[in-house]
């Protein structure tokens, strides 16, 4: 039984102005954190093949105007999205905020992986490589964590995350048993984000439910982008009771990528 109370006051659609001017702020003893996750597919548009279009990422961005993002699918000095582009760094850069890069495995002659961006101050970050069951033929994953300072003086944890994409869940498990592991060791509250690749019946799911409490049930899907099926992107908090989930949405944006952006504003006390 949940002990804290979530609010939904919007579903799929447009973010509301109430939303927005509270996001970022600190109220009494709370901050309120807006928080985006977004699995980017190294900024090529499903509808534009081998077009790089970071500018359509960084627009989605600005439009919703998140205080932490999760970012993943994310190139760095690739060949297929140029050896010069750092796409983690030219979005902060196009979004006014920072970034903190993780990779998760060797790519076209650069790396692809997982990023988050900040509008607080990054005081470190630290990259973790995550296990793949033996045999799995799965590839590497990996957990990108960092260590942010809020208005009011505090610290949280902000990781972005992508587990195993294969049907078979057992290193899918192993990873958020590894990802619960390293953030319960931090020891300070912490908002993990991303592509878990897992429903929420899914063994997975329910292992992040054990700890975390997420900012939806029965969520909305997040992919495909056209007709969506699945949720598969997910915010979550933890330690459980530690937040107050003010607003929860799918953001229904077609063209930059083929997952659905998700937001979350949060009160974290």
């Amino acid at each position: 039984m949940k002990t804290w109370v979530v609010s939904i006051i919007a579903g799929i659609g447009l973010l509301s102005c109430s939303v927005n001017k509270q996001a970022g702020r600190s109220t009494g003893t709370a901050d309120t954190i807006k928080v985006l996750t977004y699995n980017i597919h190294h900024a090529n548009p499903p509808s534009r093949k081998d077009y790089i279009d970071i500018d359509a990422i960084a627009a989605v961005i600005n439009r919703v105007m998140p205080d932490v993002v999760a970012l993943q699918e994310v190139d760095v000095h690739t060949d297929r999205s140029g050896r010069q582009l750092h796409q983690a760094e030219a979005i902060a850069a196009k979004t006014g905020m920072q970034a903190y890069f993780t990779k998760s495995i060797d790519y076209g002659g650069g790396e692809y992986g997982i990023a988050v961006l900040s509008r607080y101050p990054i005081l470190t970050g630290k990259s973790h490589a995550l296990p793949t069951a033996a045999g799995s033929g799965g590839e590497p994953r990996a957990l990108c964590t960092t260590i942010l300072q809020l208005p009011r003086g505090r610290k949280i944890m902000m990781a972005s995350t992508h587990l195993d994409v294969q049907r078979n869940d057992s290193s899918r498990l192993m990873q958020i048993r590894a990802i619960k592991r390293i953030i319960e060791e931090a020891g300070i509250p912490a908002i993990l984000a991303g592509d878990f690749n897992a429903s929420e019946n899914s063994a997975t799911i329910r292992t992040l439910d054990s700890s975390f409490t997420r900012t939806c049930y029965s969520c909305a899907p997040t992919i495909p982008v056209e007709n969506p099926k699945r949720a598969i992107d997910f915010i979550a908090f933890h330690p459980q009771g530690g937040a107050t989930v003010l607003q929860h949405q799918v953001i229904p944006e077609r063209y930059a990528s083929d997952h659905l952006p998700v937001m979350a504003v949060l009160v974290i006390k």
